[in-house]
């Protein structure tokens, strides 16, 4: 395990009973580097939406825990936010939740002169996506994929 991923699980370990309390739910914990700072992001989600306060309150709890906890050396900014409406779908339950609904596919290579794709998500496995573009599905090695993401419909 790496260090990134060390830090995502024990702090994932951390927010569950701050989510539980708090009402919400995690969508995803992420560790990264921009521009020489560090930051961990904290994703939470519940059916209603996700306020400012929901974000206020699990953020202010998680800080006291991982203040306590203190098991990442480096300076970080800690950032609690909704994954929002195009939310990035990273791992398996993101995609399983996410079936049957509109998809944007961003490939890192191009597939017939074409990097973006979009449909309804059809299925997924360990090794592959399936969407559905009106009526011709479409399957992608996930190898191939740089970014799924649900689709804003305005």
């Amino acid at each position: 395990m790496s260090r990134r991923e060390e830090y995502e699980a024990r702090t994932e370990e951390l927010l569950r009973p701050i989510a539980e309390a708090g009402g919400v739910t995690i969508y995803d914990v992420e560790y990264v580097k921009e521009g020489g700072t560090y930051c961990l992001r904290v994703y939470i989600d519940k059916p209603e939406g996700v306020g400012i306060l929901d974000c206020e309150t699990v953020s202010r709890a998680l800080s006291e825990q991982l203040d306590r906890e203190d098991f990442i050396p480096d300076a970080y900014n800690l950032e609690v936010s909704s994954p929002g409406l195009g939310r990035t779908l990273k791992k398996d339950k993101h995609l399983q939740a996410s079936l049957g609904r509109e998809v944007e596919v961003r490939l890192y290579k191009p597939v017939e002169k074409c990097r973006d794709f979009s449909g309804t998500l059809e299925g997924f496995d360990t090794d592959s996506i399936t969407i559905l573009e009106g009526d011709v599905p479409r399957t992608f090695r996930r190898a191939e994929v740089a970014l799924i993401r649900l689709a804003i419909d305005f």
